[in-house]
């Protein structure tokens, strides 16, 4: 079994691999670009929403506190969350070929056994979205509690990696499902991993298809 060490080492390779980076600056830079435009022109009732639905949570609305200081700032938190959430979104839905692509190359006599069903990945990939910014929305005011603020939204952000990115690579070349759970015991370790881009503006935009390069070479290196 490859150390998680090696599997890392070749992961970061792959991240930075021409054809790697192309997919990801377009994916990337276009999520953010259509969030920055779309958060521009609606700035005022965007935050104004914000606040309002912080005052109508039972636990937050008598914080007033954090209702006149940090609206704002959860304001500008959710606008970066809907920003990876659009970029997971697109990277499940169209990063197949660039996995397929690192598998030819990395693991030339594992051959593929098909693909995810379109419905399937959609099906994954907005239950994840949706648990992800539910659980943000109500437990805002704790991302800003110093350290366990900072853990707690890593494992959010890996709940919108984890079960996405077991379907979307794992379907590629194990078609028994109950072999794919048993193969995916590491996958939140995975996805927390490769959600600690996350807490880097702009290298945020590598945390999907990281996530899914690692568990490729996990999976594959270990077959």
């Amino acid at each position: 079994m490859k150390s998680f060490s090696t599997i890392l080492a070749k992961s970061l390779r792959d991240i930075l691999s021409p054809s790697v980076l192309s997919f990801i600056l377009k994916i990337g830079l276009g999520s953010m670009l259509f969030w920055i435009v779309v958060l521009r022109l609606t700035w005022g009732p965007f935050e104004e929403f914000v606040a309002s639905w912080l005052a109508k949570i039972p636990w937050i609305g008598t914080m007033v506190w954090f209702q006149e200081s940090g609206a704002f700032l959860a304001a500008l938190a959710l606008g970066y969350a809907l920003i990876i959430v659009t970029i997971s979104l697109l990277t499940s839905l169209l990063g197949e070929r660039v996995i397929l692509r690192i598998a030819a190359r990395e693991y030339p006599e594992i051959k593929p056994v098909g693909g995810g069903k379109i419905h399937r990945s959609l099906y994954y990939t907005f239950k994840a979205s949706l648990i992800f910014l539910l659980l943000f929305l109500f437990t805002l005011p704790l991302i800003f509690v110093p350290i366990f603020g900072q853990l707690w939204m890593l494992w959010l952000w890996s709940i919108l990696l984890k079960e996405p990115t077991v379907y979307d690579v794992g379907s590629l070349f194990i078609s028994d499902e109950e072999a794919l759970k048993r193969r995916s015991k590491k996958a939140r370790f995975i996805a927390l991993i490769a959600a600690l881009f996350n807490y880097i503006p702009l290298l945020n935009i590598f945390a999907p298809l990281f996530a899914q390069i690692l568990f490729l070479h996990y999976l594959l290196g270990n077959k």
